[in-house]
């Protein structure tokens, strides 16, 4: 495309023959994320620890589209170079999404080692790690005009300070948001996007019992008066991936409703 061309609406956001990487992508905003790349068009690989989830998944998803699950414990180094040689034996990959993480509450008083441990491999390790192994397959696949993209699943947990005990986590997602900084920085020459997706309150099993408890509060507190739903987080991914986002590199995007945005 040269300049003074304009895609249409459905070119900028279409994402027909893209292949994606979509990890903790059983459940909650993984699976909002690759409903929504699906329908764009795009084959979609899932991954998550449990195989029974996968199987599951691949299942719901498939009325979507060309839908793929592999198992994989991504907190360890091994196990991403793995799922990363079993996506790539069947072709390349444009699309990264590092969704798959985990979170821990407790006191600080008796907040232990294995709650930064445990926290730290998932979140921050994982995300670098899948980057490292599957950078050749992104580099090969993006051009200037098209970049290869790679979208980390942040949190306002990272922006404001969150109400609830989970000292590993928001730090982890602070990490996390520099670390797309980073690496958007340095991939950008390779014709690498790395941007970053903050979300709010969303429907999870991470966010299950808060939302249980306090879901009425946190909605009467977000600008919007609402928390999210699988549409603003679908939309969000495929704006990254898509046409529409191929100028955009090192971003943080809250999706919250503008609650830490406006806090």
């Amino acid at each position: 495309m040269t300049d003074g061309q304009f895609s249409t609406q459905a070119e900028l956001f279409d994402l027909s023959g893209k292949c994606a990487l979509v990890t903790g992508g059983t459940r909650g905003i993984g699976m909002m994320i690759a409903r929504g790349l699906l329908q764009a068009g795009a084959r979609v690989t899932i991954s998550a620890r449990d195989a029974d989830a996968c199987a599951a998944a691949q299942e719901r998803l498939s009325a979507y589209g060309d839908v793929r699950a592999v198992p994989a414990d991504l907190s360890r180094h091994d196990e991403c170079g793995r799922l990363a040689g079993v996506v790539t034996a069947t072709g390349s990959i444009d699309v990264l999404v590092n969704n798959a993480g985990a979170m821990w509450d407790e006191a600080l008083e008796t907040f232990p080692d294995a709650a930064w441990d445990t926290v730290l491999d998932l979140n921050v390790k994982s995300p670098f790690w899948l980057v490292q192994e599957l950078l050749p397959t992104l580099r090969s696949a993006g051009t200037a005009e098209d970049p290869s993209r790679i979208v980390n699943i942040g949190s306002i947990a990272a922006i404001h300070v969150p109400n609830r005990p989970n000292y590993s986590y928001s730090s982890s997602k602070a990490a996390l948001h520099q670390l797309t900084r980073v690496l958007a920085k340095e991939l950008g020459p390779r014709h690498i996007t790395v941007n970053a997706v903050a979300p709010g309150p969303f429907p999870s099993a991470m966010m299950a019992a808060t939302l249980d408890e306090f879901g009425e509060a946190i909605a009467a507190s977000a600008p919007l008066r609402r928390i999210g739903r699988a549409d603003d987080m679908a939309g969000v991914a495929v704006f990254l991936a898509s046409r529409a986002g191929a100028y955009l590199t090192g971003a943080v995007i809250p999706v919250d409703g503008g609650i830490a945005t406006t806090a």
